[in-house]
């Protein structure tokens, strides 16, 4: 009795030792991973890992204050400005090629012409004093955010809408358009001109990749979302008969309908609000604030609603107010 006596207490011993051991792991990850570090002394941050965005973002289209005059480029001290983009001599900024009306080629003389593209020339003319010192660069929807945070291009023209995700990303200017996202279909369809994206149940719907408008597409219940690489892909595949719609901002739409006739915006309510930023690499804070001057001297002398009366009166009628900038980023 003795000799089993003294192999069960061992057991037991054994037992209540794992136990323990396995309670105090368990409230050891629990504690350490609820509680932060003490102000005085936080760890060091790891080389690969992105800096934590200064503040949260409670207002996409509020971006830099802009600077209070246009300096001359011998005034410019911001040295990534400087060194970079004063020395190469001209500006680098992404633009698209295929969406009409905004950035898109011209058939007769080769050039990309369009809203945005004025708006990029307007940049440059600013730095410069010319605004042929620009080499635009054609880029996809998807290539906007990882070109700007590589360095590749200085700025992003292209309908880009502002978001706080993105703003975790890339910095923007201040909203230069306001747009929204709409659907555009044939005129074949029963009810075309007042169909919405929600009355679309079963229909496939076209959305470009990496874009606001394909991420809405997909939160609708009904419509079966089919992702492209460009508005213009989209417009082939409603062309061939694969898809029934397309959807995005009502600018990007309006390009497509003038060129296919057969094709319309519907009239229903916009679903989302796209305010227009900008982008710029998350660092080029002086950068912004400079071309948020550049933009706030295109609305307050008139040249903003040129811009808009040479590209958009047509299709969308008379020039609205300039949006709001909203500052204190």
């Amino acid at each position: 009795m003795s000799t089993l006596t003294s192999t069960l207490r061992r057991r037991l011993s054994a037992l209540v030792a794992v136990a323990a051991l396995g309670a105090l792991a368990g409230c050891s990850g629990v504690t350490y991973a609820q509680t932060p570090l003490p102000p005085a002394a936080p760890s060091a941050p790891s080389s690969s890992a992105p800096p934590a965005p200064a503040q949260t973002c409670n207002n996409a289209t509020q971006s830099y204050a802009p600077l209070p005059t246009l300096p001359s480029r011998g005034e410019i001290t911001d040295p990534t400005m400087r060194d970079r983009i004063l020395k190469r001599g001209f500006l680098v900024v992404g633009v698209s090629a295929d969406t009409y009306l905004f950035g898109a080629r011209d058939p007769f003389t080769g050039g990309i012409t369009g809203f945005d593209i004025d708006i990029a020339r307007a940049v440059a003319q600013a730095i410069f004093g010319d605004p042929d010192k620009v080499q635009l660069r054609v880029i996809t929807a998807g290539e906007r955010l990882p070109l700007l945070q590589s360095r590749q291009v200085d700025m992003v023209a292209r309908n880009m809408s502002m978001t706080c995700d993105r703003w975790q990303k890339i910095a923007f200017s201040a909203e230069y358009y306001r747009s929204g996202q709409k659907v555009l279909v044939s005129k074949a369809l029963p009810r075309a001109k007042d169909l919405a994206l929600t009355d679309l149940k079963g229909r496939k719907v076209c959305a470009p990749a990496g874009t606001t408008s394909l991420t809405k597409l997909e939160q609708v219940k009904g419509p079966e979302a089919v992702p492209a690489a460009t508005h213009t892909a989209c417009l082939v595949l409603l062309q061939q008969g694969k898809v029934d719609a397309i959807t995005g901002d009502d600018t990007v739409l309006a390009g497509l309908a003038a060129q296919d006739p057969n094709t319309v915006v519907t009239s229903a309510k916009a679903v989302t609000v796209e305010p227009y930023g900008l982008g710029l690499n998350k660092a080029d804070v002086y950068l912004a604030r400079y071309v948020n001057r550049v933009i706030a001297d295109l609305e307050a002398d008139g040249r903003w609603k040129k811009v808009y009366d040479r590209w958009l009166a047509g299709p969308l009628g008379p020039a609205p107010a300039p949006p709001t900038p909203v500052y204190g980023r």
